[in-house]
């Protein structure tokens, strides 16, 4: 709180020139150096020793390095079921089947998937990318595209799910401020969780009409026109080697060799989370269960592959370090995202922010207020889960004092997180969606914007409305 309007310029210096020079890795540095300067009273040289041991001290959390390591885990998955014909058997597999026949189909497919599997953000991007893009690739589909339609079926639907990681967590903060029958009052807050309503609302309209706009209109006339899945000149946070490897010279191509790994890394998931949550699943760990899930999917694709006799044991332990060497680069991407997000908390950016914006509030304009602030705190730190725990003591407070409708403000703190979670180039599941989806990282938010843009506005004036009318 200390360092007032200075505690905003980190992340902002860093989403800004991370756009503007599509510099992402630079930028980020550069934000949490900055940050690091304020924090040592100016000092230069001070501030770059201290911005080196943060991304240092990211490792001291073992939920930020489960994440870096399934991230980059991930890599192995793509190299092995492509070298072992799973992923050019799942194509053939959908053509036999005339599962899909044109671009929309493999959008639709792809939005399917994502609406389909709301345990956890991150499997939901990865599963999606897994099985959709060498759809997408097919039928020449931009890679943004995949990339918008991970991220917008990830976190917008889990938020409205009580039961799972992101539910659990909701409640376990409404009970820390004392709201009593919690689950009632989360209920409640669904029909006003309006960000995240528009945000699936608007990724089904596209799926389904093709109908895009701004950057993503490009994107997808370049890919239609030119068959350029990715832009000219852009950089993939999977490297290219990775994931253009061709199967096995003479296998024959099954699709089980691709859907047996990846059906085992979503069961494997509601099992890891009752494991960790000692037979409850709204308690487990999320990046626990995704770690366990991304493993146990390698150790079937190898297994598949040295049973089958296609690959033997050393090749699929060079092949899992090959393909999880090509993703150092979101590795790098995940450390500095992390390092930029404690050093905003040290910093005190998101509480800041919160006073500016309690300092303002009538009760009509509560709602939107706390929406466009949680938005903010959350573009940037990169973080919702952060965003709610700060906002969340203020929204409860503060519908109490004006008399607002309690489960309004809640629906606006969280779809504000979402919102501004949704928007971030900072944030984890906006990395990880440009991961699962292998396109570039800056691209993805450049497309993603206009539609993110367009739910959020539309959010901000039914708060406005609701607010106006329930307050």
């Amino acid at each position: 709180m200390t360092y007032g309007w200075l505690s905003i310029l980190p992340p902002v210096l860093a989403i800004v020139l991370a756009i503007w020079t599509r510099q992402v890795f630079l930028s980020l540095f550069l934000g949490i150096w900055s940050g690091w300067v304020i924090l040592s009273g100016g000092n230069v040289i001070t501030g770059l020793a201290s911005a080196v041991q943060s991304c240092v001290d990211v490792f001291k959390d073992a939920g930020n390095t489960r994440v870096i390591i399934f991230s980059s885990l991930i890599g192995a998955l793509i190299t092995l079921t492509q070298r072992n014909g799973g992923v050019q058997g799942f194509v053939e597999w959908i053509q036999r089947k005339n599962l899909v026949r044109t671009r929309r189909g493999a959008s639709i497919l792809a939005w399917v998937i994502g609406m389909s599997i709301f345990i956890e953000s991150s499997i939901t991007c990865l599963v999606t990318g897994a099985v959709a893009r060498p759809i997408f690739e097919k039928f020449k589909i931009s890679r943004e595209k995949l990339a918008y339609i991970c991220d917008s079926t990830s976190a917008p639907v889990c938020i409205m799910i009580p039961l799972n990681a992101w539910g659990a967590y909701v409640l376990g903060l409404l009970d820390r401020e004392g709201v009593p029958n919690s689950l009632s009052v989360f209920f409640q807050t669904l029909p006003f969780n309006f960000y995240a309503l528009l945000a699936i609302a608007l990724v089904a309209f596209i799926a389904f009409t093709f109908r895009d706009f701004g950057s993503m209109k490009k994107a997808e006339v370049r890919s239609e026109t030119t068959g350029k899945t990715i832009a000219d000149g852009a950089v993939p946070v999977v490297s290219e080697e990775t994931i253009s490897i061709q199967p096995k010279e003479g296998i024959s191509f099954r699709a089980i060799n691709m859907i047996l790994p990846v059906a085992s890394m979503i069961m494997m998931m509601p099992i890891g989370l009752l494991i960790t949550g000692d037979g409850d699943m709204t308690a487990g760990s999320g990046s626990t269960s995704v770690l366990w899930s991304v493993l146990v999917a390698i150790i079937v694709a190898g297994l598949l592959s040295t049973w089958q006799k296609i690959l033997n044991v050393r090749e699929v332990i060079d092949l899992t370090l090959k393909g999880m060497g090509g993703l150092i680069p979101l590795g790098i991407l995940m450390n500095f995202a992390f390092a930029i997000g404690d050093t905003t908390k040290v910093l005190g950016t998101g509480q800041y922010v919160a006073s500016i914006a309690e300092a303002f509030l009538h009760p009509a304009a509560v709602a939107p207020v706390i929406f466009l602030t949680a938005g903010f705190i959350a573009f940037s730190t990169g973080t919702s889960w952060g965003t709610f725990a700060i906002m969340m003591p203020i929204a409860v407070a503060t519908a109490g004092l004006t008399e607002t409708s309690l489960p309004l403000c809640i629906a606006a703190v969280l779809s504000g997180g979402v919102f501004g979670d949704h928007a971030s180039p900072i944030s984890d599941t906006t990395l990880v969606s440009s991961m699962a989806a292998a396109s570039d990282h800056i691209d993805h938010v450049k497309t993603q914007l206009p539609y993110a843009a367009v739910a959020g506005a539309g959010a901000l004036v039914l708060f406005g409305i609701f607010g106006f009318i329930l307050h």
